[in-house]
């Protein structure tokens, strides 16, 4: 935006000013109006700190964190048979998508689609199951 200005602005200077101080203030300038124009919504920034947990999630945290490797097995097992493998080869084996791709006959975005796929639907089942949990104890 500033070297914009001093392009557009190049009639205004004058040749008794060094050329390079001239370009320095209009940088400093225009930063400095950039800046006044962002300060009005600052007030639209939301910090993390200023958000509570919420209850599903810590609920859904709470059942991640006593769950024994065979109950996420169960939950593993459940998703399509590729959308499986995938998850599988990524988070467990350590592979890469272009690994991935290689050795199952996919593209890599098709790879990533699946992980991306398992992932969330993992996600809800814990949600579920926490949400159930939660059922439970009220």
């Amino acid at each position: 935006m500033g070297f914009l200005k001093v392009l557009n602005n190049l009639e205004k200077y004058q040749s008794h000013i060094p050329f390079k101080a001239w370009i320095r203030r209009v940088i400093i300038n225009t930063l400095i109006d950039e800046y006044r124009k962002e300060k009005k919504h600052k007030d639209n920034i939301k910090y993390v700190e200023d958000f509570e947990e919420l209850p599903v999630a810590a609920a859904v945290n709470d059942a991640i964190s006593k769950m024994n490797v065979e109950e996420i097995h169960k939950l593993i097992v459940q998703l399509p048979p590729m959308s499986q493998k995938v998850f599988n080869l990524y988070v467990v084996d350590g592979f890469e998508h272009k690994e991935i791709a290689d050795m199952l006959g996919i593209s890599e975005g098709t790879s990533k689609w699946h992980l991306h796929f398992s992932r969330e639907q993992l996600k809800g089942m814990l949600t579920k199951m926490a949400y159930a949990v939660k059922m439970l104890i009220l």
